[in-house]
């Protein structure tokens, strides 16, 4: 089969949003099909000093990346933190998109698969799909617009009208729409769509290259952690991570050896150093986003690791790092909201502890019952990681896209 996926994200970025499609697609060339991909050229979760100088010049770049034929296009890059310059951003990469897909003419594809958000995506993916007339499949991450009304990021009453106009539109021109969890199935489902186009296929992590690893590995000589108990913290900071609660936590803390390692970068990161620093906190550190490899190596350096959402996150969100933290065998330590998917997830597999949303008291005590009792966090993580490789292995998972998306 021929397929086309288009994404916002590809590595060299970093983040879960752009290796999720590079490892469906990946996977699905070793399995015998062929992909093209249509993204744009790095601009996120990147440093742009390091990067070759092939991905800072022209408006068109095609690569092959482990046998798929990647398309980068030049996009505006307009600031993400102006909500109103965001949206404009993501219409105007649709349309381009749209175009670079176009101008594929020699290429026949089977399957257009689009990675939302961004939602404006979907129409590059829908136009694109009714052109060539082959199978449309949106597959959803997170529930926007909802996501950003539950956070106050979005309040305007008619662009919330618009959007989820938009977003009901795509959901029911859509041939499948793939969801993570049955939370979010229940949400696609109640834009009235039809039940035999939205299809549960839980997000995967690669369980051969995320294993569990040598606690006293490279990255803590790099970083000179030496032996303390490292809770780490690694992904995006943003509004909806709620990072504000493991600061508060932290200075509950007292033992001297427990160590938050916060890693990554966002909007909310330089407010959270600040008030680190104003707190006087000695037990929290901040390091940039880590490339995959040493992604990898900080998990294993950690003593257990930590999932955490605003508790006005609605939407039964499951963070990719809950499975990469499974996969690599250390408990998980999770404040989240508690009707969410990932709760379930965390109880159902035994891998860790889940406090409510923003209990930064509840947090630190969870904390501390792991650092007191390092065979109970042994057992989480041992648990976890049967239940990544049952659940969630890169393998299964794309089995699942080839068998529950039947063709034509």
């Amino acid at each position: 089969m021929k397929w086309l996926l288009i994404t916002a994200y590809f590595p060299p970025e970093i983040g879960s949003a752009s290796f999720l499609f590079y490892e469906l697609g990946k996977k699905l060339v070793e399995r015998g099909h062929k992909v093209t991909v249509i993204t744009g050229y790095p601009s996120y979760n990147v440093d742009m000093r390091k990067l070759p100088l092939k991905y800072k010049k022209g408006i068109c770049l095609k690569e092959n990346i482990d046998g798929m034929k990647v398309v980068r296009l030049k996009t505006l890059r307009l600031p993400r933190y102006i909500p109103i310059a965001r949206g404009i951003d993501q219409f105007l990469t649709a349309f381009i998109f749209f175009i670079g897909g176009l101008f594929l003419k020699k290429q026949s594809f089977d399957r257009v698969a689009v990675y939302s958000p961004p939602l404006p995506l979907g129409l590059a993916a829908l136009a694109i799909s009714r052109i060539k007339k082959v199978q449309f499949v949106l597959n959803v991450q997170d529930l926007f617009p909802q996501s950003a009304i539950d956070l106050g990021i979005l309040q305007n009453r008619f662009l919330i009208h618009a959007f989820e106009r938009l977003e009901t539109f795509i959901y029911k021109k859509a041939d499948f729409v793939t969801v993570h969890s049955e939370g979010n199935r229940q949400h696609v489902l109640s834009k009235a769509v039809n039940p035999a186009q939205v299809l549960t296929i839980p997000n995967w992590i690669d369980t051969d290259l995320v294993r569990p690893g040598d606690r006293n590995n490279d990255f803590r000589k790099e970083f000179a952690l030496g032996d303390s108990f490292i809770i780490s913290f690694a992904g995006v900071i943003g509004y909806s991570q709620d990072l504000d609660v493991v600061i508060e936590s932290a200075s509950f803390i007292k033992e001297e050896d427990i160590v938050f390692l916060i890693v990554g970068d966002g909007v909310e990161k330089e407010r959270l150093q600040n008030k680190v620093r104003m707190k006087n906190l000695k037990n929290v550190i901040f390091l940039p986003m880590q490339p995959k490899d040493k992604y990898v190596e900080l998990l294993a350096a950690s003593d257990a690791c930590l999932v955490t959402l605003h508790e006005s996150v609605k939407t039964p969100v499951v963070p990719s790092k809950l499975l990469s933290i499974m996969a690599a065998a250390r408990p998980v330590i999770a404040s989240l909201p508690l009707e969410g998917d990932a709760p379930k997830i965390i109880e159902e597999s035994g891998c860790g502890i889940c406090v409510k949303a923003g209990a930064s008291k509840e947090l630190a005590d969870a904390v501390k019952s792991i650092h007191s009792n390092r065979q109970l966090g042994q057992q989480y993580g041992e648990r976890g990681r049967r239940y990544a490789e049952d659940n969630f292995s890169l393998k299964k998972c794309v089995s699942l896209y080839e068998t529950l998306l039947p063709e034509n």
